[in-house]
């Protein structure tokens, strides 16, 4: 399709949209942006790829909280993971004149000549979480990727031992992230003469698509001694297809998100680690660097990231590992979900089973005396 005629499609797309407005209608802290007494009437466009992820409603709210705080109007599309939808609302903003666009995108390429129209319209652009290739961002920000699959990696080695048998169950190839995670993911598994059996992309991130590969493969699957899923959603419907099969707990398990079914599966024992991104920072920061970019203000000091043709400004935020080791202190006592909600399918947490020990003991020797 060439620019032109595309231009013309998204035109008649986005006309027909309905769109709404919400007013919601360490180097990885982003410098502030001033506060104003009065509103200054900026104008943020926030274009989601869908809400099938947990963990993205969390961050819209608090984006569009920060946002509030600091005078501007976040006016927040999804695209319900619709390429052309995603393109349309795009050019929604464009026309609408906001002060900046932040996309998180569905396709790491076929966003591109939209993103270079905003730029040509003057209005900056931040890829939220994920890339959008070649098309010269204002910024991205999101969590270290490689460090995600390091990570997942280093939990699975760490609990089978080298040259062992894994199947790797990832998010789509559009979504730029999951080659980064993967790169991460194979330089230690390699190491440890870890054997691929399967490999399998999740088109659009969709669940059902692990548990029905899981279902259709599980004769080889059978024989992996690990799973590594591209996120925690796709971790839910592995482990809802290995207990089906009667492997739930066998087949170790590693995810990434931190969602509450996952935090539930680790005390649970059915999945082994998932990786927690404190998406509340990214998302605080990202308001905060809109901001910034709206009011034409430098970002400061950050690192830099090759969308594949142009040196963009880079913020990362280091994820951390997640086990039932460090649940109850990096997930609980953080805030990120309640002691209740985490531990609702098991009798206790291990430090109420401590304490419940230490009480039958010294209840017993007070019996014994």
């Amino acid at each position: 399709m060439s620019r032109c005629f595309r231009k013309v499609a998204v035109f008649l797309i986005s006309f027909s949209l309905v769109c709404f407005s919400t007013a919601c209608a360490n180097s990885n802290e982003a410098p502030k942006a001033h506060k104003s007494e009065k509103p200054d009437d900026l104008k943020i466009g926030l274009s989601f790829d869908s809400y099938v992820i947990e963990r993205w409603t969390r961050e819209r709210d608090i984006f569009c909280a920060t946002a509030n705080d600091l005078g501007a109007e976040v006016n927040v599309q999804s695209a319900n993971g619709e390429v052309e939808t995603q393109i349309a609302q795009l050019q929604y903003f464009i026309n609408l004149k906001v002060d900046c666009i932040v996309v998180v995108a569905i396709d790491a390429d076929a966003l591109t000549d939209t993103i270079i129209d905003a730029k040509d319209a003057g209005i900056p652009v931040i890829c939220y979480d994920r890339i959008i290739r070649n098309a010269n961002a204002d910024l991205y920000i999101s969590f270290d990727n490689e460090g995600v699959g390091v990570r997942m990696a280093e939990a699975i080695c760490g609990e089978i031992g080298d040259n062992s048998n894994i199947v790797e169950i990832m998010g789509p190839e559009s979504d730029y992230n999951v080659p980064q995670v993967m790169s991460g993911f194979d330089s230690i598994c390699e190491k440890h003469g870890q054997n691929v059996l399967l490999k399998y992309n999740c088109d659009g991130w969709r669940q059902e698509l692990a548990y029905n590969f899981v279902n259709d493969n599980i004769e080889v699957i059978s024989q992996a001694e690990a799973i590594m899923c591209g996120n925690d959603a796709l971790a839910g419907e592995t482990v809802h297809a290995l207990a089906e099969n009667g492997l739930a707990g066998k087949i170790k398990v590693v995810g990434q998100d931190a969602d509450i079914e996952a935090c539930q599966r680790i005390v649970e024992g059915t999945q082994l680690m998932t990786v927690y991104k404190p998406v509340e920072s990214l998302a605080k920061l990202a308001a905060e660097y809109a901001v910034k970019l709206a009011r034409h203000e430098s970002l400061g000091t950050t690192m830099i990231f090759n969308d594949g043709t142009y040196n963009i400004p880079y913020v990362a935020i280091e994820p951390i590992a997640v086990n039932k080791d460090n649940l109850d202190n990096e997930i609980i006592e953080s805030g990120f979900h309640l002691r209740e909600e985490v531990y609702i399918n098991v009798n206790m947490d291990p430090g109420k089973n401590k304490e419940s020990s230490v009480s039958e003991e010294e209840s017993s020797s007070e019996k014994i005396a």
